[in-house]
């Protein structure tokens, strides 16, 4: 079995964006030479998630728009006594730090419309960072 890893870094320019990474990990699975396994995306980050989806900006909006509304900035958070992020951290925990997606004969497996993007909820931020791991033969 072999393993290959692959460390992105992306700038966002907002409080909250979602940001279409998939071409920077099917790149690292042509990179990684595994045919057959498991590809896992990963965000160390407490306040950025990975998501999989449709990348059509009306639907980012409206995922953008029910995380502003289902966790009001202006709530009273126990973490906002020594962070103003509280309501980031909530949504991160609702989306989880990473994705696993098939390896099959080479191909990144996902639905049609699903594309990989990483989720910030806490932005801007200058190199947000994106673990890519392939594991596989």
């Amino acid at each position: 079995m072999k393993t290959f890893v692959k460390s992105i870094s992306i700038d966002t320019k907002n409080r909250r964006e979602l940001v279409n990474i998939t071409f920077f990990v099917e790149q690292a699975v042509k990179e990684s030479g595994i045919n057959n396994g498991i590809v896992l995306v990963f965000v160390p980050h407490a306040t950025a998630t990975i998501v999989v989806n449709e990348d059509e900006q009306g639907l980012k909006k409206d995922i953008i728009n029910w995380i502003d509304e289902f966790l009001d900035k202006e709530r009273k958070y126990y973490h906002n006594l020594i962070d103003n992020n509280a309501d980031s951290h909530i949504a991160a925990s609702f989306f989880g730090p990473s994705k696993v997606f098939p390896l099959v004969n080479g191909k990144l497996i996902r639905g049609t419309w699903q594309e990989i993007m990483l989720f910030e909820l806490d932005g801007p931020r200058n190199r947000r960072q994106v673990l890519i791991e392939v594991i596989g033969e």
